[in-house]
């Protein structure tokens, strides 16, 4: 038993920052270091060529399928001032950079750090930890539609001090604001910031809190003489010829608590993340599906813009079964792109609302069975459920329910 205590107590270290996807597997000095992880899962959908989250949309004719959801290989080397990490993610759909920084720190400071190159944007909590350690499938809706992909280009600050003041996490990022596979489409930046704080030693060790702020303050650049704001009842046009190339406000707010108890039935856990603020994005229907209307964009917004006051959060709620190896867990969470219209408003003739505007949430639940310290097996099930609205496609609930089994193997 000392044994097995002592070796959670050295690789600890080691399990915090692999959770963490702006570090290097350990910042002990060493070589190339290889590390990552293969899910493989089979999915079936409510019906055929529906929308999803998760994982990505189904084929028109097809409502299951086989896929690889992530397969990462992560390369980082560590010395005395710099640390270098580079991970790719190989699927059926190719191969994809997904991070590529350096990062420097000094040895008298190591608690300062500047990181240069693709990195995760440092907004909140569920961001920055990784996927092959979170115990749900996939991120929330809010989440995957604000920082799709999750990473950006730029440049970063971080202080993570030791000692007294361990327990403080700040971050202070200047990126691109196009994302994670794109150039700037703009000469503007957008400017990230987030301060946590974490206490892992209360009540005899037993209990692990976390919680934090974030803010994101941005722009899009808008292409056309015309621009919505939002109003009571839909949108108010604006037209003019100033409006091309002006810039419309992409800020968001976020608070997250985490929190941990070890008992003698098996670790319990409760995780939530609030965000809220100004979101451009486009009215969405035929060429854009209503769920990615308000998705951050990639590239260079050809139609008009619609700025959107939303908010979104999750709720995730996991359980051990004793010392069995398995984990019960349940989730919801909800994103309203357009909190000044609901209902029957949206769709309404000369509002100017549209597919992009209809509110989702998400009710999950299912099972995780840890075989090993590298395998684990999951099933989960989803029960997607939309507003009913005027509009056609919303009028009644989509049957867009996606069931998930999962395998990971992870080194």
């Amino acid at each position: 038993m000392k044994k097995v205590l002592l070796f959670a107590a050295l690789i600890a270290p080691v399990v915090a920052l692999a959770q963490n996807n702006n570090a290097p597997s350990s910042y002990d000095p060493h070589d190339i270091k290889i590390t990552g992880y293969l899910q493989t899962q089979f999915q079936k959908a409510q019906s055929p060529g529906i929308t999803s989250f998760s994982g990505g949309d189904f084929s028109k004719n097809s409502d299951n399928r086989f896929m690889i959801r992530r397969g990462r290989l992560k390369i980082d080397r560590v010395d005395t001032y710099s640390s270098i990490v580079f991970q790719l993610d190989a699927t059926q759909d190719g191969v994809q950079l997904m991070d590529a920084f350096i990062q420097l720190r000094h040895p008298d400071q190591k608690g300062l750090s500047l990181t240069a190159g693709l990195f995760n944007r440092p907004f909140g909590y569920s961001i920055v930890y990784s996927s092959g350690y979170r115990d749900f499938p996939e991120r929330a809706r809010v989440f995957q539609t604000l920082m799709p992909r999750e990473r950006d280009l730029g440049g970063m600050v971080s202080y993570h001090p030791g000692g007294k003041v361990k327990f403080l996490n700040l971050d202070l990022a200047l990126v691109n604001g196009s994302g994670h596979s794109a150039k700037d489409y703009d000469s503007k930046k957008d400017l990230i910031g987030n301060l946590a704080f974490k206490f892992d030693s209360l009540a005899d060790k037993k209990l692990h809190l976390g919680f934090g702020g974030s803010f994101y303050k941005g722009s899009v650049r808008n292409d056309t003489k015309t621009y919505y704001t939002p109003n009571n009842n839909g949108y108010t046009a604006h037209t003019s010829d100033d409006n091309e190339g002006k810039a419309i406000g992409r800020n968001y707010y976020g608070a997250n608590l985490q929190v941990e108890f070890d008992n003698s039935f098996g670790k319990s856990s409760f995780k939530t993340e609030y965000v809220a603020g100004d979101q451009p994005g486009v009215a969405g229907g035929a060429d854009i599906k209503g769920p990615y209307a308000s998705r951050s964009f990639t590239t260079q917004p050809t139609t008009d813009l619609y700025q959107r006051k939303f908010n979104g959060y999750y709720l995730w709620l996991t359980q051990e079964i004793g010392h069995t190896g398995f984990t019960a867990m349940v989730a919801y969470d909800v994103y309203d792109p357009n909190t000044k219209a609901s209902g029957s408003t949206i769709g309404m003739a000369g509002n100017f609302t549209a597919d992009g505007d209809v509110k989702f949430s998400t009710l999950g639940y299912g099972v995780a069975y840890q075989f090993s310290n590298r395998l684990k097996f999951t099933v989960y099930n989803e029960h997607v459920t939309n507003e009913a609205t005027s509009l056609p496609n919303f009028s009644t609930d989509i049957k867009d329910n996606v069931f998930t089994a999962r395998m990971q193997y992870r080194w």
